[in-house]
């Protein structure tokens, strides 16, 4: 069997019957000597800065609706107008006018997120109505389930599943009745 280098330890043989180099039992017997990689300036271009923008301070709150109205959502103190995309990190203006215009590029930006979302909860206004077949077996087959309900249900499913940790997300359009959600 060939040598396989291991860092600064030089193995031969298999893990049962191993065999050491020179340089491998001196480390050893010293084992102060065997030390873990430390970062050099020539690492910098793998280790690369990043920053976060944190939306909610308590961990693990999740984000929650807590109410809506004809003209749009009160989402974490947030008012957005209009029809709008809920996802696990951010709020986003929604380019639908009713739910005629929900198809797969509307919903594109619902499966191309990371860490991909569980459930999809859509709220099409007023009353549950009827997205296109094709459309919905599009998101199944990206493996995104879809909950298909009128906007006071959809919000109220999504802070359930919110609550239980899920990565969900949720398209929704503005119903015609207000509310507080509880």
């Amino acid at each position: 069997m060939a040598p396989v280098s291991m860092g600064r330890v030089l193995l031969r043989g298999s893990l049962h019957g191993l065999r050491l180099g020179p340089r491998a039992s001196s480390l050893l017997i010293r084992p102060s000597l065997a030390r873990a990689h430390r970062l050099s300036p020539t690492d910098d271009e793998m280790y690369q800065r990043t920053t976060v923008s944190v939306m909610q301070k308590e961990p693990g709150g999740g984000i929650l609706i807590h109410s809506y109205s004809p003209q749009g959502f009160n989402i974490d103190g947030n008012r957005v107008y209009g029809p709008c995309a809920v996802l696990p990190s951010a709020i986003l203006q929604w380019n639908v006018g009713s739910c005629n215009d929900i198809t797969a590029a509307s919903l594109t930006l619902f499966y191309m997120i990371e860490p991909r979302i569980e459930v999809l909860v859509l709220g099409t206004g007023g009353r549950v109505e009827r997205i296109n077949p094709e459309t919905i077996a599009f998101l199944r087959k990206k493996g995104i389930a879809v909950e298909i309900q009128d906007t006071p249900n959809a919000c109220a499913t999504f802070n359930f599943l919110s609550s239980e940790r899920r990565r969900i997300a949720a398209g929704l359009i503005p119903a015609p009745a207000s509310k507080e959600i509880e």
